[in-house]
């Protein structure tokens, strides 16, 4: 391959970077809502709603070597991996609508329709997101390219992840005129129609540029074998399971936590400092001047103190995200991303030791944990992407799909069991949706669950890299010796 082609324009990384937006409006819901939803709008008892999550979730991710196996033996005029976006762009809208749908059944109809509608959800975002991750590692060889690549992905990651975690509830309110149930299904109608649109514009826009040998023969034993053989693949295995269990879990819990443990007087004095409400109550009097009716922002402050909580976090992520590439590309991916998670780690401890009335200091961790973290964010793909390159400069083997599906089972994995841990440790220490104050157990249950618990799995996804071998120089030699062998 020649060095131009290595290349990836402005308008190819923006239109792949769409792909993780479209994913993401679903995926983030998924980590930040579910638990809620299933708990607080559908009325799924905690411990019931735990198990749907989880063994839906791990049905989904088992189904991921299933469609690794798949990608890699797809043959196309396309490609292998671009028109899995497309044909599974349609079908993902449509399975995002029907899973956070609220028939009216009984609790066994509503149990049965839970968990298959979620089945049916992660199996088809396997299929479309494996492929579209596998898509990364053969865009181009060049791994300061995939850095690149990264950065854009993310930052369109972070803006999914913005829209969602600051601006879902308040829209499901608002869309709903008060009803989470019909908020719910408006909202995620809205997101499916536009992920559909940016799929098919990821399909439209990219690029397959690196491809196995013509004599290339990939029977399935000899990629599973190469598969177990591979450290870097299994330690990233265990890192993005940890990774997503911390961020389902955190990420879930958060909801319950403004709603439960925040003293709210506290929390409104806060939003009235900072100059929220202020802002709230000058846009409202904009809106009715020039003819409008007034936006009807919810006025309970846990739901205000929610949204502006994941927005100065996601914020202070793509500002570590933005000085990701270049440390990575002075100190490796593997040194930068392992500090900042553990760096990441040290910052939930801190949520343990804060009082309910301490909100300037919730904010003001939560920036600096949201900094940090960023920093490691677009570093977890490039490296999976290292990791293919590893296995075809060890064994003159590519198989892309399968390389990745290590990527997409921890995701899974980590979603499920994150997830069924928000709506089982609510269940353990005795959440009763129907109360308007938890008990102390409950309280501290929900406090323990966005500090230490997640400090804890994130210091396991940061010990894992100690089987991730391939390091700054390691990087730099598979590069120039497979850009040898394509030539």
């Amino acid at each position: 391959m020649k060095g131009n082609e290595q290349k990836i324009s402005f308008v190819e990384k923006i239109g792949y970077s769409l792909g993780d937006l479209a994913a993401n409006l679903i995926f983030q819901t998924l980590m930040t809502f579910l638990a809620f939803f299933y708990t607080d709008v559908y009325k799924i008892p905690p411990n019931i709603a735990s198990t749907i999550i989880f063994v839906g979730g791990m049905t989904g991710a088992f189904f991921n070597p299933i469609m690794g196996i798949i990608a890699d033996r797809t043959h196309t005029r396309w490609g292998k991996f671009r028109p899995w976006i497309l044909w599974t762009s349609i079908p993902f809208g449509v399975m995002a609508i029907l899973a956070f749908r609220a028939p009216e059944y009984n609790l066994n109809g509503k149990i049965a329709y839970a968990l298959i509608t979620y089945i049916l959800l992660v199996i088809i975002y396997s299929a479309n997101n494996l492929p579209y991750a596998s898509l990364s590692g053969v865009m181009t060889g060049s791994m300061k390219e995939r850095n690149s690549i990264s950065s854009y992905r993310f930052t369109a990651v972070m803006i999914a992840q913005f829209i969602v975690q600051s601006l879902l509830l308040p829209l499901v309110y608002i869309l709903g005129d008060g009803n989470k149930t019909v908020g719910f299904e408006k909202a995620i109608m809205m997101f499916a129609i536009i992920g559909v649109v940016f799929f098919i514009i990821t399909f439209l826009t990219t690029r397959e540029r690196i491809h196995p040998k013509r004599e290339q023969k990939t029977p399935i034993k000899e990629d599973l074998k190469d598969l177990f053989r591979n450290k870097p693949w299994f330690a990233m295995l265990l890192a993005t399971i940890f990774i997503f269990i911390t961020l389902s879990l955190k990420g879930g819990m958060y909801v319950y936590y403004f709603d439960n443990y925040l003293n709210a007087p506290s929390l409104q004095s806060f939003l009235n400092d900072v100059g929220f409400n202020s802002l709230i109550t000058h846009l409202n009097k904009f809106l009715v001047s020039i003819g409008m009716h007034g936006f009807k922002w919810p006025d309970d402050p846990a739901t205000s103190g929610f949204s502006i909580f994941n927005a100065i976090g996601i914020i202070m992520m793509i500002v570590g995200i933005g000085i990701s590439k270049p440390m990575a590309d002075t100190y490796g991916k593997r040194n930068v991303f392992g500090y900042s998670i553990v760096l990441s780690a040290l910052t939930l401890v801190a949520f343990y030791f804060y009082s309910p009335s301490a909100i300037y200091l919730v904010f003001i961790t939560q920036c600096i944990h949201g900094f940090f973290y960023g920093i490691s964010t677009p570093l977890l793909w490039a490296m999976i992407a290292d990791v293919a390159d590893y296995s075809e400069w060890k064994n003159n083997r590519r198989a892309t799909a399968i390389i990745f599906s290590a990527m997409i089972f921890g995701l899974k994995a980590g979603l499920s069991i994150g997830g069924a841990l928000v709506a089982g440790i609510l269940g353990f220490y005795g959440y009763n949706e129907l109360l308007q104050e938890q008990s102390q157990q409950t309280v501290s249950g929900i406090q323990l669950a966005i500090s230490l618990y997640p400090a804890l799995t994130f210091l396991l996804a940061a010990a894992s890299l100690f089987l991730y071998e391939i390091g700054k120089h390691k990087e730099l030699q598979i590069q120039e010796d497979l850009e040898k062998r394509r030539s």
